[in-house]
């Protein structure tokens, strides 16, 4: 009853439109108050979801991807991108998922991927001919590659919540991300030779040299980080301190786009994202307890294998309902709320931790791209100017690309598991 109560007022509050952050904290309120426990247990289940040296590589990779952003890095990796592939047929819709692909490697997010590019490469799309709903299309789910290509902030968060090596986390993801550009591309090359859309000139090689060079310290950055951490030079958490020192540097110095007089600005725009994210997974963490209390995860794990304990049906089940989730709530929420659910399922089923991590989080960032609260679909409709039913309509074939994607990553380890082994060891 008390559980039936907690998911009834959460369900309720999300509904009417209450911030989910808050839909998780008024709940677990709610449960508290009916069950006479005292009101500190919400700070101290709040401050240990919070308490953990990972977590403090969000606010650094949020804040270096700000710096990166302001600046101009976005532009001068469009240009990049366009002079290498903007000769083919719908060459600016890859040039949109190529630089969604090396922009993953900096921002960690895929709603920073989608505010940060898409002022810029949605325009220039719909000037050269392609329609607005495409454009939009193609920004939205090339965002997905963020949080899957290093660094990744849903990443830094599962590593933290089910006990796993946040590193091989990171290196896991390389192949399933760089799958899904290489898909997405694939069909935005079909879609713009079945819809006529454009292709650019050939350029010249000395063009490509000078916008490589203006690119290279944007290309650099991603490269630094990943090598740092392979090489064993720093921790995820260093490697976005040294991210911010080098936006920094780059931005003010270098690109000079980056005035001091913004300082501030950037720094207060990171500061609100970073708590908006702290506060929701403590609440989360609260609301987490709550249901480890009630049980509600041994039922889950129960039901699932009651319908099924072969590993396949297992899989697609937990596939399904993380898809299912992520179609209504945010990403990090799901992460804290279900991952300690569902991973004592899949490795009772005797699949990979670091596997499973990879898939679970693929899931749910396929959940920006669908409606009714895919984020990314929002902020790509307003910038293009369009109704959410027009987007949803574009979108679908990418979301269908992803899933395929979410199928290989589930059933093939070595997609996931081959880089980790290899680069980190056992």
């Amino acid at each position: 009853m008390m559980a039936a109560i907690l998911f009834l007022s959460f369900v309720v509050l999300i509904f009417l439109g209450v911030p989910i952050a808050f839909s998780l904290g008024i709940s677990s309120l709610i449960y508290i108050f009916l069950n006479d426990i005292s009101l500190t247990i919400i700070a101290q289940k709040m401050y240990a979801g919070i308490d953990s040296f990972v977590l403090v590589a969000i606010p650094g990779f949020i804040l270096a991807g700000n710096l990166m952003n302001q600046g101009g890095m976005s532009e001068r990796l469009v240009k990049f991108a366009d002079a290498i592939v903007g000769f083919v047929r719908g060459g600016l819709a890859l040039v949109n998922v190529v630089v969604s692909m090396i922009f993953a490697g900096i921002s960690g997010t895929a709603l920073a991927d989608t505010a940060s590019e898409g002022p810029i490469i949605i325009p220039a799309m719909v000037r050269q001919g392609y329609d607005p709903d495409f454009a939009a299309a193609v920004t939205a789910a090339s965002s997905t590659m963020g949080p899957i290509i290093p660094p990744s902030t849903p990443m830094i968060i599962t590593g933290t919540i089910v006990g796993l090596s946040v590193t091989k986390l990171f290196v896991a993801g390389i192949i399933p991300g760089i799958l899904i550009g290489v898909f997405q591309m694939i069909l935005c090359y079909y879609i713009a030779v079945k819809r006529n859309y454009p292709k650019g000139e050939l350029k010249p090689i000395k063009y490509i040299w000078a916008t490589f060079k203006e690119s290279v310290w944007a290309l650099l950055l991603t490269a630094f980080i990943l090598f740092g951490i392979l090489g064993g030079v720093f921790t995820p958490t260093e490697a976005s301190i040294v991210a911010v020192l080098y936006g920094f540097i780059v931005g003010m110095f270098v690109y000079k786009e980056i005035k001091f007089k913004d300082i501030p600005r950037i720094v207060t725009e990171s500061l609100r994202s970073t708590a908006a994210i702290m506060v929701l997974v403590g609440f989360a963490n609260t609301f987490a307890w709550i249901l480890a209390s009630e049980q509600i995860p041994q039922l889950i794990a129960q039901i699932i294998l009651s319908i099924s304990s072969n590993p396949v049906v297992v899989i697609l089940l937990v596939n399904v309902l993380l898809l299912f989730v992520g179609m209504f709530m945010e990403t990090i929420a799901a992460i804290v709320i279900l991952f300690p659910v569902l991973f004592p399922v899949l490795q009772s089923i005797g699949m990979d931790p670091i596997q499973a991590g990879v898939m679970m989080v693929l899931n749910l960032i396929i959940g920006v791209t669908t409606p009714p609260v895919g984020v990314c679909l929002f902020v790509a409709a307003n910038i293009a100017n369009i109704s959410l039913v027009r987007i949803t309509k574009a979108i679908f074939p990418f979301i269908v690309v992803n899933i395929i994607v979410l199928l290989l990553v589930s059933f093939i380890p070595s997609l996931t598991l081959y880089l980790p082994n290899l680069l980190i060891g056992h």
